[in-house]
This record gives C-alpha cells, sequence and structure tokens, in this order.
C-alpha cells in the first residue's frame, strides 16, 4: 500500500516549507557546492555562523541547525558518502545519514522533513542505487514514526523524479485488484 504522506517532486528544496529541510552537506558544514550551496546561499549568514559552532560532522552523520532565512524552521546537515564502487561501506553510510536525520527529527519533536538526494551529485552515488536506499529508509521511518506527518522528497531534475518513482513502484508493489 503507498504512503500518501510520502511525496516525490522536482523542485528547490530551498523554497520548501517544512520543519526541517535536510542539507546534502559536507563534513566541514561551511557550505559548498549544488544543494549545500544553495541552502547556505537562501538561509544567509547566519546558517554558516551557526554551523561554525558545531565543528564538523562524520559522514553517516547529521547536525541540525536553525533555518535562518529559509522558510524551514530547521536544517538537518546530513553527510553522505562519497561513491568508491560500493565495496567501501557506502551504503551503511548512506541509510545511516537518512536513520540520524529522522532521529533528530524525533528528538526535535518535528512532523514534515524535505529530502533531497543525498550523495548523487558531487559525490558520485548512482542514484538509482542511492533511490532505493532513501525510499527504503523513509518508508521504514514512516511505519514506526507516527508523529512523520510528511516526507517530501525535492528532486533537481526530471531523469531523478522518474528514477525515484520508479525505486517507489518496486519497493511499494500496487494491491492486487
Amino acid at each position: 500500500m503507498s504512503d500518501e504522506r510520502l511525496v516525490l517532486t522536482r523542485g528547490d528544496i530551498t523554497q520548501v516549507q517544512a520543519d526541517a529541510i535536510v542539507n546534502a552537506a559536507n563534513s566541514t558544514l561551511l557550505g559548498g557546492g549544488g544543494v549545500d550551496g544553495a541552502i547556505h546561499r537562501a538561509a544567509g549568514p547566519g546558517l554558516l555562523a551557526e554551523c561554525r559552532t558545531l565543528g564538523r560532522c562524520p559522514p553517516g552523520e547529521a547536525r541540525i541547525t536553525g533555518g535562518h532565512a529559509l522558510p524551514a524552521k530547521h536544517v538537518i546537515h546530513a553527510v553522505g558518502p562519497v561513491w568508491q564502487g560500493g565495496s567501501s561501506g557506502e551504503e551503511t553510510v548512506l541509510a545511516r545519514c537518512y536513520r540520524r536525520a529522522f532521529s533528530l527529527m524525533e528528538q526535535h519533536g518535528l512532523g514534515t522533513i524535505a529530502f533531497p538526494s543525498i550523495s548523487t551529485g558531487a559525490y558520485g552515488y548512482p542514484i538509482e542505487r542511492a533511490a532505493r536506499i532513501a525510499l527504503r529508509e523513509i518508508l521504514a521511518a514512516l511505519q514506526r514514526m507516527p508523529t512523520l506527518q510528511r516526507v517530501t522528497v525535492v528532486l533537481f531534475s526530471d531523469r531523478d523524479l522518474d528514477v525515484y518513482q520508479r525505486a517507489r513502484q518496486a519497493l511499494e508493489p500496487t494491491p492486487s485488484a
């Protein structure tokens, strides 16, 4: 059965109104390219100043800050793995990013969250593999967290959206008639 609390969309994560958006951050938490740079630019200098107080964040972990000038109340900075061919524990690290983001949501009493496709840009994680891992973790969180009201995955391109939609169909088989 399809969970209506999971929304897949193409768009700009910096425009999403949610309790939290997830930043596909690097371990410095001080901004970078892609989604990370876009979130830092849209949030304004207060986000960078707050991130400077947090120190580094290792791959597979996450930290939470305020949303500053973003429509989202918080930013959860999740550091994904750099793709090294798939035999260096990348799947475990990527899955842990999603679990840590949901853990921070629970700790802070948040009900809505938006994710990008973590590690599939500059970090080179194949999006087909990343989509399956992301959706598996999101669907598991939706099952175990009754307070989770909505999870949005905001994708950069129509191709990325198509990959995630196909992965969702594979993970959420439609009921037989």
